[in-house]
């Protein structure tokens, strides 16, 4: 048997916190957030550490309290009409090293009650970085249609994000891989279910799923320029 590290109690939280987001009760209910919360996360964390480590040495997993892999609680209201404290769902990402100096891509774990999913990939790439993925894709059509379109992947991911509605620069309606080539975001996502999540082996399954990213993951590094 694995470890268990989420609980029905992390989904009952974020949907108390759903009713009430304001300042008041999460400050009477921090301890519950902090015990069902963020040590199961952080835990998590620590624990997928050497598992990230065996699929790439160039990805990072770290359970600091503050900076790390998981996501505040709070939200930045500063420039939102929504201002609503606290977000209602609990994110995970595991970064790429380089991913504070480019745009680079990441594996991320969302934890929501009745939307719960993990995704990998690039979201919403610069222009340039945006268009170096296109390029690749163009020069490594094989590569591509391996990483992205086999079955084994497309058994488990399914592609998704916006797209352009014409054709990018340098490309023709016609090629091929247009619709590929029109994404704005280069990521794709798999839906979990609760009682996957609290299972005793979300862990290797959470693992299984990265390692099956692999090839998905190595295409965008190298689309990007950055070691995988």
């Amino acid at each position: 048997m694995g470890t268990r590290y989420f609980t029905p109690t992390l989904f009952a939280f974020l949907r108390d916190l759903s009713k009430h987001n304001e300042r008041a009760w999460f400050k009477a209910n921090q301890d519950a957030y902090e015990r069902h919360v963020r040590e199961p996360a952080l835990a998590f964390v620590n624990d997928f550490a050497p598992h990230l480590a065996r699929i790439s040495p160039h990805f990072v997993a770290d359970s600091r309290k503050v900076g790390g892999s998981l996501f505040r609680i709070q939200r930045d209201t500063r420039f939102a009409r929504d201002k609503t404290p606290y977000k209602e769902n609990t994110g995970l990402q595991f970064r790429h090293v380089r991913g504070k100096d480019v745009h680079a891509p990441g594996f991320y774990l969302n934890l929501e009650p009745g939307a719960c999913f993990m995704g990998i990939g690039l979201w919403r790439p610069e222009s340039k970085t945006a268009q170096a993925i296109r390029l690749h894709i163009h020069e490594h059509p094989v590569e591509w249609r391996r990483a992205s379109h086999s079955p084994r992947f497309t058994e488990v991911f399914t592609i998704t994000g916006d797209s352009l509605k014409r054709a990018p620069r340098g490309f023709d309606d016609d090629h091929p891989h247009i619709a590929d080539l029109k994404r704005k975001d280069f990521i794709a996502s798999t839906r979990l279910t609760q009682g996957q999540v609290v299972s005793d082996h979300f862990m290797e399954d959470f693992a299984t799923n990265c390692r099956l990213a692999a090839p998905f993951m190595r295409f965008l590094c190298d689309a990007v320029d950055v070691p995988f």
